[in-house]
């Protein structure tokens, strides 16, 4: 049977509207995996993270969420290549100080635009940074560590070139006058063999990833850069207390997508994240890392902004003072 042009369009025409669209214009969000994009190795702060929120989300959301390492350029590798996706909530990042806001200060070019190419979701927690050394290196104290950096260089890791904890040993090396040689790995778990070996002396590093170290008497804390003691390291003196004035510093995490994406998306991937953290496994896990939680402020988009824009003004001055310019 012929079917003549005027008769197909008056039929389409009866057709409800959104039967024409394209099946993923209509598809309820999400409709299929998520991929959640951690920029470091795996075994660090973020990565541990990262894991705990993509379990929140996906159980949310009823949708498999697929934790990808993408590590490299202090984060650098994949805060890129989560810029350049699709603005659909189907590609995260696992946002920290690295890739949000200290990048631009350490890198010339870092191949995207923190404030511009994404839009924060939510904040999730914040770690202190700790100094730990391993039981091989005589220091015991941040005074004899220093002193020890007096008669020979002290090599102390970190988790990467332009990593927040990299930022952190240029400040105490300009706080102290140190004579320390930095160690770049690809993450803050990467390092730790070495530091259970001695193969280096020490790291900058988070609590949650050096926790463990120090309780197994594997390695030992010696200070850690919060305005008080860790409750779960009440033995371990603050830098403060070790006579490095006004001293702190932490790692922050947090949930990012790409600019552009649908405010309903991110609403949707928000109330995963916020809902998750209000009890549970995820806020325990981080707690007994030594992670504090975020304020329910700070889990909104508009909160976790008004965080990064305040954290990137203080790694700004941390730069000038440490003598930092993009290379």
């Amino acid at each position: 049977m012929t079917i003549s042009r005027r008769s197909l369009i008056a039929g389409l025409g009866a057709l409800p509207a959104a039967s024409l669209w394209p099946r993923g214009a209509h598809a309820a969000y999400p409709d299929h995996p998520i991929t959640l994009v951690v920029p470091f190795a795996a075994g660090g702060n973020a990565d541990i993270v990262g894991r705990l929120m993509a379990q929140e989300i996906g159980t949310a959301l009823k949708q498999t969420v697929v934790v990808e390492n993408r590590a490299g350029a202090g984060g650098g590798v994949g805060a890129r290549s989560v810029a350049k996706a699709q603005p659909d909530g189907y590609t995260l990042l696992v946002g920290s100080n690295g890739p949000l806001t200290i990048n631009p200060l350490v890198q010339a070019n870092p191949g995207y635009d923190p404030a511009a190419d994404f839009a924060p979701v939510a904040l999730t927690s914040y770690v202190p940074h700790v100094l730990i050394v391993a039981n091989s290196t005589p220091a015991k104290s941040v005074a004899e560590l220093i002193a020890l950096s007096k008669q020979a260089p002290v090599n102390i890791a970190t988790s990467g070139v332009g990593s927040a904890t990299h930022m952190t040993l240029e400040r105490l090396k300009a706080a102290t006058s140190a004579g320390i040689t930095h160690v770049p790995y690809r993450s803050g778990g990467a390092l730790l063999p070495d530091v259970m070996s001695g193969a280096v002396q020490g790291a900058m590093t988070e609590l949650s990833t050096a926790l463990e170290l120090h309780n197994g008497g594997k390695a030992r804390i010696i200070a850690v850069a919060a305005a008080k003691r860790s409750a779960r390291a009440p033995d371990v003196p603050t830098f403060i207390e070790s006579g490095v004035k006004d001293f702190t510093a932490q790692s922050y995490v947090g949930i990012v997508v790409p600019a552009k994406t649908p405010p309903t998306v991110i609403e949707q991937l928000q109330a995963a994240i916020a809902n998750g953290l209000k009890g549970g496994v995820a806020p325990e896990r981080l707690r007994s890392l030594g992670s504090e939680i975020a304020t329910a402020e700070q889990m909104t988009p508009k909160g976790f902004a008004a965080f990064i824009k305040a954290d990137a003004e203080n790694m700004r001055e941390a730069a000038r003072l440490a003598g930092i310019t993009p290379q």
